[in-house]
C-alpha cells in the first residue's frame, strides 16, 4: 500500500475546550494556506479517541501521502478535546495506516524517541518529524506553513530526506525552535537527526 500515494496533506485537528471557544485552528490555517498556493488537501476536526480511530482508516484508505496532526501533547500522551492516548496507544491507531508514508506533528513535546519508534516500527512509515519543545499556536501555524510552501515550491511531487531536514533547518532557525526527525534505519535502528535553531543575524 502507498505506492500510488499522490503528495498531498492531509490534516487531522483536535483542540481544548478554550481554543475552539477562542477558534484557534492551526490546522483550518494550514489548509487554506495550501490551498492558497494550488495544494489539493483536506481537513478533519475530531474530538474522540474514537473519532481518531474512524480518521486513521480514512487517510490509511486514501491516496495521500502526508498525515499532518494538529493537537495538544506532552512527552507521554497525546489530547484530544475529550480523551487522553498513550503513544503506545496511538501508535497502535495509527500504524496499519502509515506504509510508504511521512508524518508530521504539529503538537507540543510530541516529538519524542518513544512515540516516533511506536509510530515507525513494522509500519513502512517513512519518517515522523514534530517540534522538541513547545510551540505557540501562532508560530505553530506559521512554521508549518513556511516548511510545508519551501517543500512544494522545491518539488511538488515528493519529498526527499536531504530537503527536509533542509527546510526544517529554515524554519527552526526562522522560528528559533528545536525540531526532531525521525526515521529507522538498518536492521530497525531508529535514527534521530536534532535540528537545533542558528541565530542567523549578523553580529
Amino acid at each position: 500500500m502507498g505506492d500510488d500515494t499522490k503528495p498531498l496533506v492531509f490534516i487531522v485537528e483536535s483542540l481544548g475546550l478554550e481554543d475552539e471557544k477562542e477558534a484557534r485552528s492551526e490546522g483550518q490555517v494550514l489548509q487554506r494556506i495550501l490551498r492558497m498556493s494550488g495544494k489539493e488537501t483536506t481537513y478533519f476536526y475530531i474530538r474522540t479517541r474514537k473519532e481518531l480511530e474512524k480518521f486513521a482508516k480514512t487517510f490509511g484508505a486514501s491516496r495521500y501521502r502526508y498525515l499532518h496532526l494538529s493537537c495538544h501533547a506532552n512527552k507521554t500522551l497525546m489530547a484530544t478535546t475529550l480523551d487522553r492516548i498513550s503513544f503506545a496507544d496511538l501508535g497502535d491507531i495509527l500504524r496499519p495506516h502509515l506504509g510508504k508514508r511521512r508524518v508530521f506533528l504539529s503538537a507540543c513535546e510530541m516529538g519524542t524517541k518513544e512515540l516516533a519508534l511506536a509510530l515507525l516500527k513494522d509500519s513502512g512509515c517513512y519518517s515522523v518529524i514534530g517540534p522538541a519543545e513547545a510551540v505557540e499556536f501562532g508560530d505553530a501555524a506559521l512554521l508549518w506553513s513556511s516548511f510545508y510552501h519551501l517543500m512544494f515550491k522545491r518539488n511538488h511531487a515528493a519529498m526527499q530526506r536531504k530537503w527536509i531536514t533542509a527546510h526544517l533547518q529554515d524554519t527552526a532557525n526562522l522560528f528559533q525552535v528545536s525540531m526532531n526527525y525521525f526515521s529507522l534505519g538498518a536492521k530497525g535502528k531508529l535514527l534521530h537527526k536534532a535540528i537545533e535553531p542558528k541565530n542567523n543575524q549578523a553580529p
